[in-house]
């Protein structure tokens, strides 16, 4: 793994009134891993993947991408810096049918006057082009791309969303809680698709409270508490037991040799 990080993000601050989200916040994201970012409810891990997104302005501190600083000020800024996320509630049109959704914003028109002028869309090669990014990412049981998205199970839905941000994430991509409403299989579906992306290269951030899931993917596992990195440990070298009590506070990681220490 490349010791330049294609994403850093530093002494990152938001507050909503009194209420402070963020207070300090620190992370880096290496090329071609799955980076984990687990903590309790309000240890502000959701604020801080919408300030990377562009979704939310930090109050202080700097995003860098590939070592240049950068301003995400709107979702558009993270997706024009190489940036995809794939938020909870998935962001996809039901009645629109799978290429519809890959190409959501980004439509391809037809080459000639009937683009230009009459502004008529290539639905066809969006379909076979659609079609080749399902298939790059493995994904087996989505194959007729004018099928309505309202049709496809909740893993398949996942998947088309996934292979979206797959398609047009030049720099990385953020997945948010992408298992919470899926059961087993369909969870294990989306568990090979992050393996997919890590294989081509493409470096995720994966937000999950599913540790066995975490444990399984990740590479890096980031633990936030209290609006901060608490630690960021791998599953080489610590355990589930390990990353609960960080994130609950009961111990400490000594920075010098990543050994758990009581605090008291």
């Amino acid at each position: 793994m490349s010791t330049a990080a294609v994403l850093q993000a530093k002494n990152i601050t938001k507050t909503y009134g009194r209420v402070v989200a963020l207070d300090g916040a620190d992370l880096e994201l290496f090329p071609g891993e799955v980076l984990a970012v687990i903590g309790d409810n309000g240890a502000g891990k959701s604020t801080l993947i919408k300030c990377l997104s562009g979704a939310e302005t930090p109050d202080t501190g700097s995003v860098e991408i590939d070592g240049q600083t950068v301003a995400l000020k709107r979702p558009q800024d993270g997706r024009e810096a190489g940036i995809e996320t794939v938020y909870q509630t998935l962001a996809v049109s039901p009645a629109l049918d799978i290429s519809s959704n890959l190409y959501l914003g980004r439509e391809i028109r037809k080459k000639g006057p009937a683009g230009l002028i009459f502004r008529m869309l290539d639905t066809s090669g969006m379909k076979k082009q659609a079609k080749e990014h399902i298939a790059a990412l493995g994904i087996g049981t989505i194959q007729n791309m004018s099928q309505a998205v309202e049709t496809l199970s909740g893993g398949q839905r996942q998947a088309v969303a996934v292979a979206r941000a797959a398609t047009f994430g030049q720099r990385l991509i953020i997945m948010d809680e992408p298992t919470a409403a899926l059961g087993v299989r369909e969870s294990n579906q989306v568990l090979k698709l992050i393996e997919s992306l890590r294989e081509r290269g493409m470096p995720v951030i994966l937000i999950s409270h599913n540790m066995p899931q975490v444990f399984e993917v990740a590479d890096r596992i980031h633990v936030m508490r209290l609006g901060k990195r608490a630690a960021v440990v791998t599953p080489k070298t610590h355990d589930m037991k390990d990353a609960v009590a960080i994130m609950t506070g009961a111990v400490k990681v000594d920075a010098k040799d990543q050994t758990l220490k009581p605090v008291r």
